[in-house]
């Protein structure tokens, strides 16, 4: 039996094809999961990371995604970071009707929609500009709702501002069951980033063998699990390096690397400064 990404089901009327939420809290109360309707997500206030499909990316004021039908992701609120903040908009891919989906003048929104299935990343003045309606769309009422979506859509469909995410190879194994055994994994590695962990944990946690585990895990990510954990910690230990004083021995315990000299090769190899240069060129300590 394997671990797969959990189908979530959103909570939208049939004769509605939006949902439109802002979100406030400590947490996005969503484990890797996926759902077929695409899905905007703008940041407001958030301190973490996002996984969408094999991409990681630390989150900070202003992240805007769109993420295609059915591509697994997460949004991970750090513990320490206090409340965040964010604008969700979900929406079917014929939100305007079969009929209208499949007119000439739609090829460049239902291009747009294409091309999400690898998530895509909204910088720059479009970026400003959807952000602004999108925090809008919430006090709207269904049909203002629905023209200002495809406003925005077709938008972006024609802004050099939008960029891939995810990697052209990656394709997930997707399934609806096994739930419980995907939300222990990732809610442990969460729970116990900054402190040592091993596969042969994890891999328990999964009711798997070491070997079946690496290789659920590689094929439902696209990276192996080591591979991961570092890059969930690396960027967890640039954002300490950009945003507090603490020395680069501690920043790398408090992400989990209990050995400086592998630290620094591994931020060498991953931001191409090592973590002392990159403080300073960010103008800190």
């Amino acid at each position: 039996m394997h671990t797969l990404p959990i189908r979530e089901h959103i909570p939208r009327r049939p004769e509605d094809p939006i949902f439109c939420e802002h979100l406030a809290g400590s947490t996005y109360g969503t484990p890797w999961h996926f759902h077929p309707e695409l899905e905007l997500v703008l940041v407001k206030k958030s301190q973490g990371y996002r996984i969408v499909g094999d991409n990681i990316t630390n989150l900070s004021a202003g992240d805007l995604v769109l993420v295609g039908s059915n591509l697994p992701h997460l949004w991970h609120q750090d513990n320490t970071a206090g409340e965040l903040e964010a604008v969700v908009v979900q929406f079917v891919a014929d939100f305007l009707g079969r009929e209208f989906a499949v007119r000439s003048d739609f090829e460049p929104v239902r291009q747009l929609m294409d091309k999400a299935r690898r998530g895509l990343h909204i910088t720059g003045e479009v970026r400003d500009r959807v952000a602004e309606r999108m925090s809008a769309m919430v006090e709207l009422g269904p049909l203002r709702r629905l023209a200002e979506l495809l406003s925005i859509l077709d938008d972006l469909a024609h802004s050099p501002g939008v960029a891939f995410l995810s990697s052209p190879g990656f394709a997930p194994q997707l399934g609806l069951g096994d739930q419980a055994r995907v939300d222990r994994v990732m809610q442990f590695i969460h729970k116990h980033l900054c402190e040592p962990i091993n596969r042969d944990q994890v891999a328990a946690i999964a009711a798997l063998s070491p070997g079946a585990f690496s290789r659920f895990f590689r094929s439902r990510t696209g990276r192996t699990f080591p591979a991961y954990l570092n890059e969930l910690r690396l960027g967890r230990a640039a954002r300490l390096l950009s945003t507090t004083d603490l020395r680069v021995v501690d920043v790398a315990a408090d992400c989990g690397f209990r050995n400086l000299a592998h630290f620094n090769r591994l931020f060498l190899k991953w931001k191409g400064v090592t973590p002392s240069e990159f403080r300073k060129r960010l103008g800190g300590a």
